[in-house]
């Protein structure tokens, strides 16, 4: 295994796998006990990934404590809108005929094809954190994102008492997870507040802090003296547009911010009063479930087909309560080194 690592990159960047005979490599078949497990996020930057990261980490421990030789391969694009490479960091892992794959599908309609090429050439795939236009995949594994878009609607239309201009911040086209809080928070502003008025949905951050900032810096620009209220579904936009309310002088809470996820800068936020609330999910426990979820199904044990790890609103009310505390506080370091 040790040289598929060492020429995993080559083959990743230079397309190499697939010119000659597959590898039988280390496929498993039910009861073995000995796997080798590709995990692919969208991207491998942010904090979030991180957190996935530490938790498949910890199943492998887990799993080789008890006897369950584990090995997991992180691997995913660098940038969070790269689609050509993480279908071809799946491809690659096919090839090398990994005991199986856990992936967030950068594009929900883009992974179906190399998804269930997989599937069919007996690697089985878990899908995580964000949905896949797709029933072939073992179990889905990730949060109830319309269920947090709900929450972020029902506290930011209830810090502006139902009234008042709001901004929503998109991230990209094809993200299911984020289209789905996207779908929560504009359905219940629909149902619940229907006296507060849109100024922008249809604007999005794109995938890194700076594409996200100058997004929000155009916003504010065109908005800026009549917005009152601010979404954003993910952790680069969250943060980006708290950096660019503060720089207007709109931080503080002078326009209410509501973003998603735990990033350290959202929690500073949170915690110094520039954000009013963070819809969090539980990363580490979804790495987590991901890759027990398949190491369970190789083992020829029952699945769920769906896997659903929880999403609470974290305001600075509540921010230090026990069970919050240790969601925007997640323990990367215990299993990942920086």
């Amino acid at each position: 295994m040790k040289s598929i690592l060492r020429l995993l990159p080559l083959l990743v960047l230079g397309g190499l796998i697939g010119c000659g005979k597959q590898s039988e490599g280390t496929r498993s078949s039910p009861g073995a006990t000995s796997y080798t497990i590709a995990v692919i996020p969208k991207g491998t930057t942010h904090e979030f990934w991180k957190s996935i990261h530490a938790g498949a980490v910890k199943a492998e421990r887990e799993l080789n404590e008890k006897g369950v030789k584990t090995e997991i391969i992180w691997k995913g694009p660098l940038k969070e809108d790269d689609r050509d490479q993480q279908i071809q960091v799946v491809e690659n892992f096919m090839s090398l005929r990994v005991s199986g794959i856990v992936l967030a599908p950068l594009d929900s309609q883009a992974l179906v094809k190399p998804v269930e090429n997989a599937i069919q050439a007996k690697v089985p795939v878990v899908i995580f954190d964000s949905g896949l236009k797709s029933d072939q995949y073992v179990s889905f594994v990730a949060t109830d994102n319309y269920k947090g878009g709900q929450l972020a609607g029902e506290h930011l239309g209830k810090l502006l008492g139902g009234k008042g201009n709001i901004i929503l911040l998109r991230y990209a086209v094809g993200s299911a997870s984020t289209e789905a809080r996207e779908a929560g928070f504009l359905d219940t502003l629909k149902t619940k507040f229907p006296d507060i008025k849109l100024l922008s949905t249809d604007q999005r951050s794109g995938p890194t802090r700076d594409t996200a900032y100058q997004a929000s810096q155009n916003l504010l620009n065109r908005f800026g003296n009549e917005v009152d209220g601010i979404f954003c579904p993910c952790e680069p936009p969250t943060i980006a547009m708290t950096k660019a309310l503060r720089e207007l002088g709109k931080g503080g809470g002078k326009v209410k911010m509501v973003g998603f996820d735990s990033g350290s800068q959202s929690v500073a936020d949170l915690k110094n009063g520039d954000v009013q609330g963070l819809v969090v999910q539980n990363p580490v426990l979804m790495g987590y479930l991901g890759v027990m979820t398949l190491v369970k199904y190789l083992q020829g044990e029952r699945v769920e087909k769906r896997v659903d790890t929880g999403v609470v609103l974290a305001t600075p009310e509540n921010m230090e309560l026990p069970g919050i505390k240790e969601l925007l506080h997640p323990p990367i370091d215990q299993y990942v080194k920086e």
